[in-house]
């Protein structure tokens, strides 16, 4: 998977939207689904960031994505049902769905952590992945082949100390996506569901999470697309329900 050649038509065809596709590994993986053929819905806070890699796939002559500006700090349940609407009325299906938007919080002892602080990580790690996947389970119904990919941490799997919210945040999304994952495995949803841990990546998380590494160390984003590629392509249906990984361990 790590090492997996995609197809230039992998995507032909399909729409796929990607969350905190402004950045980092959102930006990266809705340029490469857009490089593969699909159709790329573009979900940001940033619409400037946004903007740019809108333009960024149109001047490559790939399929034009959309731009949907989303604020998950402060977003409402009709928000999430309103934007399906849209999507239904405008591409009548959705392929595809990579949860990658998340914050960090703070890097603190749990007696010590801002309740504001927490509630705000919680809302926008794991309270908008739940609304957001509630809202698109039935446009993915209406794919042949649906994929849902789910953004992990291997503090999300393992606690260490001082993750804090972000941690708990993401055992919350392995838990919400294992359940999806038992939920939709029959033969009326045709719906995948997995957990990807990107691993040390090149962006302005890692950073922040870690001042004191040298980012070059880590590989970039681009880097990590093979497996963020196979799991959204046809070639990883019947690939259900698992916890995998970008990098080596």
């Amino acid at each position: 998977m790590q090492n997996y050649q995609a197809p230039a038509d992998l995507l032909k065809d399909r729409v796929i939207m990607v969350t905190g596709a402004g950045s980092g590994i959102g930006r990266a993986a809705a340029i490469a689904y857009a490089a593969h053929g699909a159709t790329v819905i573009l979900v940001g806070r940033t619409v400037s960031k946004l903007e740019s890699v809108y333009d960024e796939i149109e001047n490559a002559g790939y399929p034009n994505p959309a731009i949907v500006p989303m604020n998950f700090d402060g977003a409402a349940i009709k928000d999430y049902e309103e934007l399906a609407m849209t999507l239904e009325d405008n591409f009548g299906k959705l392929d595809g769905l990579l949860h990658n938007a998340a914050v960090l919080g703070d890097r603190s002892p749990v007696e010590l952590y801002n309740p504001e602080k927490w509630a705000k990580v919680m809302q926008v790690n794991s309270m908008s992945p739940f609304l957001l996947s509630r809202a698109m389970i039935p446009l993915l119904r209406k794919s042949g082949d649906a994929s849902m990919i789910f953004t992990s941490s291997s503090v999300g799997r393992s606690a260490r100390a001082y993750w804090g919210a972000y941690a708990v945040s993401k055992f919350a999304v392995e838990g919400l996506s294992q359940l999806l994952a038992d939920e939709l495995d029959d033969e009326r949803n045709n719906i995948r569901v997995n957990t990807l841990n990107p691993g040390a990546t090149r962006t302005n998380m890692r950073a922040h999470a870690y001042p004191a590494e040298n980012p070059q160390q880590n590989r970039a984003p681009e880097e990590l697309m093979p497996i963020y590629l196979y799991l959204m392509g046809c070639d990883s249906a019947g690939v259900n329900g698992q916890q995998l990984d970008a990098q080596p361990k």
